[in-house]
């Protein structure tokens, strides 16, 4: 079976990290398969968000596999078969599969089924919004093993919570625990290990009430201006507002809702 599982449905993307008798640690038929989903994807009008959890409770994610993904990263072994040697010849699939330099701009859920360690919190903070089960436990080990986590966590831990906790995080290498991840603001909501599937889906579905390119142009404002001064930042809101503007969608929410009607959005 896949090491990676994919289904659509209802507007809604699936992306199950399937290992879960290794606690879904990342390898590089994950990495490349992940590359894969992120670019249909992103080609897809008919999907307006997309949810990401791992198979099992045991874990999200306990980072890359020692045995696979970090040899072949680190060059320190030929490859042994065709994902390994995929990922040999183009280890920048490692950023785009955790959406590192990304112009992924859907809606992006993570369910927290457990640990995210290492990559495996690294992909945790490339995703929007999070649902965690109670046993959830986050880290970013990779000082401890002479690495650094740098498949974008060093840009993007210090933006979204504050610094003195990022630095925490990064440079003591400990794991912390889902109520303190919640008081951190690192997830949105802590459910039952047996509602998170349902809690996720629910809320997928309310986000998928929004029109597919409102959505998408409301989380590219948010990431291509955070940063930036505030006449920059204005002006990239304005560019995405005006490009929503002109479709099909903003002109059919308006209508529905003076008609007193559900709108059909068509992404376009």
């Amino acid at each position: 079976m896949s090491q990676l599982l994919y289904e659509k449905r209802d507007g809604i993307a699936y992306v199950t990290l399937n290992r879960p008798e290794k606690m879904n640690a990342l390898t590089p038929e994950m990495i490349i398969r992940l590359t894969e989903v992120w670019e249909d994807a992103a080609s897809d009008d008919t999907l307006r968000v997309v949810v990401v959890t791992g198979a099992g409770t045991r874990a999200f994610s306990s980072g890359g596999d020692l045995d696979s993904l970090i040899p072949i990263m680190m060059r320190t072994r030929a490859p042994r078969d065709e994902w390994e040697d995929r990922l040999a010849g183009d280890r920048a699939a490692l950023y785009r599969a955790l959406l590192r330099n990304s112009d992924f701009f859907k809606p992006v859920i993570a369910a927290v089924n457990g640990p995210a360690w290492a990559g495996g919190m690294e992909l945790l903070l490339a995703t929007d919004i999070r649902i965690a089960a109670p046993h959830t436990t986050l880290s970013l080990t990779e000082v401890r093993r002479g690495l650094i986590a740098g498949g974008g966590s060093l840009a993007r831990i210090a933006r979204q919570i504050p610094w003195a906790h990022a630095m925490e995080i990064a440079l003591v290498g400990d794991s912390i625990d889902a109520e303190r991840a919640l008081q951190f603001g690192m997830i949105n909501q802590i459910v039952a290990s047996e509602d998170l599937a349902s809690a996720t889906e629910e809320l997928a579905r309310r986000i998928s009430l929004g029109a597919p390119i409102a959505l998408a142009k409301t989380k590219e404002a948010i990431l291509r201006s955070s940063g930036r001064p505030f006449e920059e930042a204005f002006a990239i809101e304005t560019e995405c507002t005006k490009a929503n503007a002109r479709t099909e969608d903003a002109k059919e929410g308006p209508r529905a809702f003076m008609e007193k009607r559900e709108p059909n959005f068509q992404g376009r």
